[in-house]
């Protein structure tokens, strides 16, 4: 386990579990944590012993946002420096966003502000039922601004508008229902054993085929449909002559498991135990 002030990072079953430690703050954000955030997944989106990662919080709580006492240090910054501390926040989104591991979201507990982005960035998202959600920046009278270009593919125009703009607080099945996360789990086993399933699924498929789709989704949301088709049919072609594609067809016609699926992988267990 890697040793930090404000998260953790457990690597086990070549999973990645990175849990946001503050509990007594709700594991709000403050620099620490962002650099720390970032420090860490930066380390696992190149480490070649890890084929996901799960992120969750530590607590009652996933992530209230910016801490308070951090918020209110920044009233008194000058414009270079809020714009200096934007510029962590948002190479911290990014590196998650632009991770070619898949990140599951363990959203055990409440989610306002950045924590919400948190959420937005992550591949596949299950939350517990108690979960509530709150673009709350508005309310404080500041924008949801470096989180807006993650969110707003995620949700959509119309419910960042509503959401954006009210700051009101919406529950887990409306963020089922907007397609915020993916999953509703009644209670922490059936969270564990939801994201569990999840991580086997991941683990039966290429690594190397997941990068790459991860890479795709990303350049069809940001190329042309016309610019993006012949990316496309080269990457088609790329991945079907590679080693792990002619693997996997291999394996599929001789009807066994392909060489990257192996028992001992994507055993997730509740780390709280």
């Amino acid at each position: 386990m890697t040793e930090y002030e404000t998260i953790t990072s457990e690597e086990v079953d070549h999973i990645c579990i990175i849990t946001l430690n503050r509990a007594q703050v709700h594991n709000a954000f403050n620099p620490q944590m962002i650099s720390e955030l970032t420090q860490e997944f930066t380390k696992q989106n190149t480490n070649p012993n890890i084929r996901a990662i799960i992120l969750t919080g530590e607590g009652k709580s996933f992530s209230a946002g910016a801490d308070l006492v951090y918020m209110e240090a920044s009233k008194d910054f000058t414009l270079n420096e809020n714009q200096q501390d934007a510029v962590k926040l948002e190479k911290l989104f990014n590196t998650i966003y632009t991770s070619s591991k898949p990140i599951v979201g363990r959203i055990n507990g409440a989610a306002f502000g950045g924590g919400v982005g948190l959420v937005a960035l992550c591949d596949i998202v299950i939350a517990i039922k108690r979960a509530i959600f709150a673009f709350s920046e508005v309310n404080l009278g500041i924008l949801p601004a470096v989180i807006s270009p993650y969110v707003i593919p995620k949700i959509g125009y119309s419910h960042s508008t509503r959401y954006f703009l009210t700051g009101e607080r919406f529950d887990a099945s409306t963020a089922l229902r907007i397609g915020l996360i993916h999953e509703i789990a009644t209670d922490q086993d059936e969270l564990n054993q939801k994201v569990t399933t999840i991580i086997n699924h991941l683990f039966a498929s290429g690594p190397i085929a997941i990068s790459q789709i991860k890479e795709i989704l990303d350049q069809n949301r940001r190329r042309s449909f016309e610019n993006v088709r012949p990316y496309l049919i080269e990457k088609i072609a790329q991945i079907r002559t590679s080693p792990e594609g002619k693997e996997g067809l291999k394996a599929f016609l001789e009807k066994r498991g392909a060489n990257w699926k192996k028992d001992e992988w994507g055993r997730y267990k509740d780390r709280t135990e």
